[in-house]
């Protein structure tokens, strides 16, 4: 069993741990000639009086399989001598005032295809990439124009209700794209969520390529062809808050662990989610590592963070107050993003009048390196609603 030492879980506890998914959640084991020996389950659920593995291949019976307490802040581990690669499984939460919830993975790569919602173990290390010139050849986004078509996968071009792999669906997507002339193209949510109906934002599983278009390594040959093209890409990411859905990380081990504990700060009524708390060192170390790990494994070109608004101010309200802990968080991802590749595009979709967003952090900045025209949008849109005649 691989030890999980003071450093790792200090570094997780105080926001400074970008590395999280190379430990935490499911991971297979590999014997000195590659072989798969064992699976390894780590989740952190400091509040819970027990924890346990409900998977396949226990027909379900969390009592089989009880994860061991393998560090004191509240860190469970279990390996399994087998080889578990999409496995499907859950973690049976056991609270001291008596419940028992049953929780996807928040570490997870691949969950079950919905209506299922339970994470499934996916390996994700060796995929053989092919796009070194494309990063060779990259430069930074201020030096050459910028033409973004932004895409929902699960729309486009849909035929007959089906979504579209993403290996099928990404020959056709390059030839419109570069037809166009467009240099990236901007992906609404590709991480698990859990309703067909919606666009994404309200993320369940942020280490997880939805399964509704593949597997993990299905995207990574999707943004593979994508660069071999010359054409980036960019993720939308919901940054300030989750989905309450009840196998998600909201109320984890029965407490707002990663949201506010405070509800008039937690509730967010606009979208019926939980705001994150980023006074909170695991919040910050959770979406610090996401990040991180779509730039690293999926080899991400940039992103752009929504409702940016709903981070600077309390509710997204400047009557609320500015939420200082987010915005300094910002900060911190920011300069740890351009720390791995200055040429990374860091958007935000901000409606507010708050000062420096797109300043680098070293000039007192937030750290975007570009911000959405919202004023010109809806500008537009207005225009385009009047009458002829008006306009």
């Amino acid at each position: 069993m691989r030890q999980i030492t003071d450093q790792m879980v200090n570094e997780f506890l105080l926001g400074q741990a970008s590395l999280l998914h190379e430990w935490m959640g499911s991971h297979l084991i590999r014997d000195q000639k590659g072989s798969v020996v064992a699976t390894e389950f780590t989740v952190y659920a400091p509040n819970a009086k027990e924890v346990r593995l409900v998977a396949g291949f226990n027909q379900y019976e969390g009592w089989k399989h009880v994860l061991t307490k393998i560090h004191h802040m509240g860190f469970y581990r279990i390996e399994i001598p087998l080889n578990l690669e999409w496995e499907t499984y859950k973690y049976e939460i056991h609270t001291p005032d008596g419940r028992t919830l049953y929780k996807a993975d928040p570490f997870a790569h691949f969950s079950e295809v919905r209506p299922g919602t339970a994470s499934k173990v996916s390996d994700v290390y060796d995929y053989q990439w092919q796009d070194q010139k494309w990063f060779f050849e990259k430069k930074k986004s201020y030096q050459e124009p910028l033409l973004i078509y932004e895409v929902h996968l699960g729309s486009w071009r849909r035929k007959y209700g089906q979504f579209k792999p993403y290996n099928e669906v990404v020959d056709e997507l390059i030839d419109y794209v570069k037809d166009q002339g467009f240099t990236h193209i901007e992906l609404m949510p590709i991480y698990e969520y859990p309703l067909d109906d919606s666009w994404g934002y309200q993320g369940t599983g942020f280490f997880a390529t939805t399964s509704r278009y593949g597997v993990p390594k299905d995207f990574m040959y999707f943004v593979d062809r994508m660069h071999q093209a010359g054409i980036g890409v960019i993720m939308d990411w919901v940054l300030g808050h989750i989905c309450k859905d009840a196998h998600g990380i909201s109320f984890f081990d029965g407490t707002p662990l990663y949201e506010f504990d405070d509800q008039d700060r937690r509730e967010n009524l606009t979208w019926g989610t939980d705001n994150l708390d980023f006074s909170k060192g695991i919040t910050r170390s959770f979406m610090l590592s996401a990040l991180t790990y779509w730039m690293d494994y999926f080899h991400i070109d940039g992103y752009r963070i929504d409702a940016v608004s709903n981070l600077i101010y309390y509710l997204g309200t400047k009557d609320k107050g500015v939420n200082q802990d987010a915005i300094n968080f910002i900060r911190q991802l920011s300069y740890h993003l351009f720390g791995k590749d200055d040429r990374i595009l860091l958007m935000a979709e901000d409606s507010t009048d708050y000062p420096y967003v797109t300043h680098p952090v070293d000039q007192g900045g937030i750290g975007f390196n570009y911000k959405w025209n919202m004023g010109f949008m809806n500008d537009v849109l207005r225009y385009f609603k009047e009458d002829p005649i008006n306009r």
